[in-house]
Order: C-alpha cells, then structure tokens, then sequence
C-alpha cells in the first residue's frame, strides 16, 4: 500500500487575508509588517509586492524602496489565527492526520482516504487534493498550493513548485526522478553554507547530490552526509505527527531561508505565540513554563524556558517572555543583523496548573 501524504500552504497568507477583508486591497501590492521607522520587516508580502522584487524577512524600509505604490498594512495575528483555525478543520474533514507546520501550512496523510476510494491511486489523490482547495477557496476565500508524495519531504517540495494555487502529485517511485533536476537548495537540511560547499564539489542539483557515495557525504557533512544522500534520493518515512495528549501546546516553524535579523524573528515569534495562545484558549488550558525553540543555519537545535508564577493563556505574556528567551539567544550585529542565522523557531507553553480555585483539565487528544 502506497503512502500519501499532502503538504498544503496557503499562498501569500498574511498579505491574502488582508486583501480578502479589504476588497480595495486586492490586484494591488500589499505588504504587512511594522513602519520602518520603527525598523520593522515585511512579515509577509502580496504577489503583486513580490513581483517587484520584495520579500518576507526584508527590511520594510527597503520594501517600500523597491515597490513605493506598495500599501503596507499593520498584522493583524488574531484574525490570521482565526482563519488558519479554519482552515485546519477543512483539512481535518478528510484525515485525523494533520500536522500543524504554522498558522498558514500542514501535512496530512491521506492514505487512508486514498485507499477507502477506488482503485486509482494517484487519481484519487488528485480528487482529495483538489476538494481541499476547491473548500478552501469556497469557504473561507483563500488559495492554497497542495503537493502529494510519498513522503513529506516531497510534498513540501512539490507544493514550493506549484505556487501560488498550485496542485502537484508525484507519484510512488518517480521521486527521484522528480527531484533531479531541482537545485540543491530546493532540499530540507540544504542552507547557503551547504549549497556553497556542494557547489565547491561540483554539485549544484538534487541529482548530481543522489549520485555521491555515502563515504563522500560522511567525510563531508558527517552524520547528515547520510541524511542528506536520503532527501536527494526520495528516501523519508518519517510520519506526520499529530499531538496525542496536552503535555504541551506548541508551534513552530521552519524558514524557507535562515534568518539572522531581529526584527523578522521577532515578528515570526509574535505569530507563533499568537497561534499557541490560541490554541491554549480552545483547549481550556493555561500553562505556567513558555519555552522557545531554536534551530540554528547548522542545525544545532536547542530550548531555552522560563517558569512564571501564574499560568497564563495570553498571546502578550507568552510573547513577552518568549522574546525574552529569544534576545538572549540573538547577538546583535553593528549592522543590525544576528551574527546568528536560524533556520527554525518555536514557541511552546506547558506544566499546566490550574489557576486558583478552579480544576486542572483533564488531558486529552488536541483535535
């Protein structure tokens, strides 16, 4: 039995949740961020934005330099985590199986959907992916690009491809040949420094990468070597992971380039917090220990937390005290710039109590 896994992002999020509640908003460049005088960063930025060359995590300053008819708009996170919750409950009509990336993208394993339908596979896959756009678009206004695989590596890289409002299946067995030709930074684990050095080695697509021995890789990158021969070569069965018990309420994500600027980190956090603190509150659950979780450009990956007093469900407390934890973690370059690049981050509360005079929820399955 064949595995099929969906990885759905919805296009331009942020900036398309803007121009869906303004209608004067759309076919125009929209950028949503803090003002630069306050040295705020584009947290997302419209396709009509990007064509002019402008792009998540840039210095709004230089957005509004590059595109100055752009129409720069304050984030809003309460309202992106309302519609992200939508959405996600879209996805839930067809799989248990969800796994919340960050408020604007998921995995899901359909395989059971798939297998309970008839007998062409792909096709069906293709039916699935198609409904969950076709609900997303009718029911709450939005684009979404799917990618089906066999693995989840592959389905993020086949949705990448397909955006904006794209849908793109690579059927079981074909992924390494659908991979081949892709630039090697196309890959999970692949950062500039590990692009730069295959480069060095004469390798700059996915193929030329699935070709080396394993020798090769270990001598180069050591215990990834093998990780990384596996990503070139369609090789991932790690499963879609879907919280079981509320130990912990957590999200996070991962940048599509590492990030060393403050403010955009700052701004991924605040997203982040939101969307746990959301969590939190449909759940019935309040936490007294906020922790944040980092992931450096080489893949060091490390937690730092604090303990509060008093368990919290706000998405102003976890912030405050997640960015407490991340300030320390960021060295400030003369330039602005860390002198740190991180490739993910997280925000994670937990050791629920229950405040004064009420019951502790009992733990249960997060939906």
């Amino acid at each position: 039995m064949s595995r099929w896994i969906i990885h759905a992002d919805l296009d331009a999020f942020f900036a398309s949740v803007e121009q869906l509640d303004n209608p004067e908003l759309r076919g125009r460049p929209v950028v949503v961020g803090a003002p630069p005088q306050s040295r705020g960063v584009v947290a997302a930025a419209s396709y009509e934005a990007r064509a002019f060359g402008v792009r998540s995590a840039m210095p709004m300053a230089t957005a509004l330099r590059l595109c100055p008819e752009a129409v720069r708009v304050p984030p809003r996170f309460e309202r992106y985590a309302e519609i992200s919750r939508r959405v996600m409950e879209i996805f839930r009509h067809w799989t248990p199986l969800v796994e919340p990336v960050s408020l604007d993208e998921a995995f899901l394993d359909v395989t059971e959907a798939v297998e309970s339908e008839s007998s062409s596979a792909g096709r069906d896959v293709e039916a699935i992916a198609g409904a969950i756009k076709a609900r997303v678009r009718d029911e709450v206004g939005l684009t979404v690009s799917v990618g089906a695989a066999s693995s989840r590596s592959v389905a993020k890289i086949a949705s990448d491809l397909g955006k904006p409002d794209g849908l793109l299946v690579v059927p079981p067995g074909t992924e390494r040949q659908f991979l081949a030709p892709l630039p090697v930074r196309s890959l999970w684990g692949v950062g500039p420094k590990t692009a730069e050095r295959l480069a060095s080695e004469q390798i700059t697509t996915i193929g030329e990468l699935a070709e080396r021995p394993l020798e090769w890789a270990r001598r180069l990158f050591g215990e990834r070597g093998l990780y990384l021969l596996q990503m070139a070569r369609g090789v991932d069965d790690s499963a879609v992971a879907v919280e079981r018990e509320t130990k912990s309420v957590s999200s996070e994500t991962t940048f599509p380039r590492d990030v060393g600027d403050r403010g955009a980190l700052e701004a991924s956090l605040r997203a982040l917090a939101e969307e746990t603190a959301e969590r939190l509150r449909r759940h019935g659950l309040k936490g007294r220990t906020v922790k944040v979780k980092l992931r450096l450009a080489d893949f060091t990956t490390f937690t730092r937390q604090i303990t509060l007093p008093h368990p919290t469900d706000t998405t102003d407390t976890i912030y405050r005290e997640a960015a407490r934890l991340l300030a320390r973690e960021v060295t400030d370059a003369p330039d602005g710039p860390s002198a740190r690049r991180f490739r993910l981050l997280g925000v994670g509360v937990s050791n629920f109590r229950p405040e004064e005079g009420q019951e502790q929820p009992t733990l249960f399955p997060l939906d």
